[in-house]
């Protein structure tokens, strides 16, 4: 059995292509976008095309949804498999959705259902998964707990484009969105900006913004998607785990390992960025607590970074999502957190309750390894893409 996996350079496509070659399927990577992003989309088709006719391939594979890849493999005949595992994907929106060659997996279910309406019997929910057998080395040495707090990812204050243009936006408008900010942060559970903010404020707003995003090329895109999603998910984003290390970094010795400008944040140590191989799993161990904040825009579903902590038998305090309780048991795999004050809480009840804090980051490892490893994911992908 042959497949194409396009990669385009996500952090999971290792582990997936691992994972694919135990199955004992050969593969065949296409991966001129990790290298070279300005690349011509044409071109990539030709290329793509190339490999297609000169191989007997059973289905493409890729990270998120490519239009274009879709197009290909239903000019071929083959199945076109993607698992979405970032939110928003605006390429969701197009109408290649349609396809039915297309098996699209999206870890995010309020995200699965929007777009199932477009491809119900194409489109399903799967949560992420982690593999943990390259990480195994690690768990030979004794916890040696370098970090008290610790984050590994971006603030978010760097991809919030809001910011770039609160001085054209006026003052009755900035202090409108300043409050649903205010009122988002902290609401877990459900995204109220969807529901609050309407057609007509994003069309008032729009105008201030000199680079909205063109929606014309996204059949089933709307300025208010872009809008609540993309532009405020960010911003609100931003706020929350700026505002979240601020008070941390108060009481705690804070660790972030980021790229973000930090220099609001002057008690927290940053540290740059993490090596996403050698450095991030012995982050995650060696970390008395690690914090998961869900980026806005995912609206239900558990990141990534919350399976890569438990894969390396990290203890993951993480804010809560309606499906992280659905998919792992609280306080026996890791814990959540409902604010800001909770969030303190439990730190201060996790430092003090050490024998506790272990043995839930290795029932974490376990629970993982037992139900959400790669290879059972990817094996349920696999059936559900080829009605096994």
């Amino acid at each position: 059995m042959k497949m194409l996996f396009y990669r385009y350079g996500s952090i999971c496509e290792d582990d997936i292509i691992k994972t694919f070659e135990e199955f004992g399927i050969e593969i065949i990577e296409y991966d001129r976008e990790v290298y070279d992003k300005r690349f011509p989309v044409e071109r990539e088709v030709l290329e793509i095309a190339e490999l297609l006719d000169g191989n007997n391939i059973l289905f493409v594979f890729s990270i998120n949804f490519f239009p274009y890849l879709s197009e290909i493999a239903k000019i071929y005949k083959i199945r076109y498999v993607t698992w979405v595992v970032d939110s928003p994907v605006l390429e969701l929106y197009t109408k290649e959705i349609k396809n039915d060659n297309n098996r699209i997996f999206i870890f995010d279910r309020q995200l699965k259902e929007e777009i199932a309406k477009y491809n119900e019997k194409c489109v399903f929910h799967l949560p992420l998964g982690a593999r943990v057998e390259e990480k195994e080395k690690i768990f030979e040495e004794k916890r040696k707990f370098k970090h008290e707090v610790s984050f590994v990812g971006s603030l978010y204050t760097e991809k919030n484009p809001i910011s770039l243009y609160e001085k054209n936006i006026p003052d009755f408008y900035r202090g409108y969105l300043a409050g649903i900010s205010d009122m988002q942060e902290w609401c877990y559970g459900t995204y109220m900006i969807d529901q609050i903010v309407d057609d007509d404020f994003v069309l008032k707003i729009k105008k201030y913004m000199n680079e909205f995003e063109d929606v014309n090329k996204y059949e089933y895109l709307t300025d208010r998607i872009i809008f609540t999603q993309y532009y405020m998910g960010a911003a609100v984003t931003a706020k929350e785990r700026v505002d979240t290390f601020k008070m941390l970094s108060k009481k705690y010795n804070v660790d972030l390992y980021t790229l973000s400008d930090t220099s609001c944040l002057p008690k927290v140590n940053n540290c740059g960025q993490a090596k996403t191989k050698t450095q991030m799993p012995r982050i995650f161990y060696e970390s008395k607590v690690n914090i998961n904040t869900t980026s806005k825009a995912i609206r239900t579903g558990v990141p990534l970074r919350v399976f890569d902590i438990l894969s390396c038998k990290g203890f993951v305090l993480s804010n809560y999502q309606t499906e992280v309780l659905e998919l792992f048991p609280q306080g026996e795999v890791l814990d959540v957190y409902v604010s800001l004050e909770n969030l303190e809480e439990k730190i201060e009840y996790y430092m003090l309750h050490e024998k506790e804090r272990n043995e839930i980051a290795d029932n974490g490892y376990e629970f993982l390894k037992k139900n959400y490893s790669m290879a059972k994911q990817l094996t349920k992908m696999l059936a559900i893409a080829f009605d096994i």
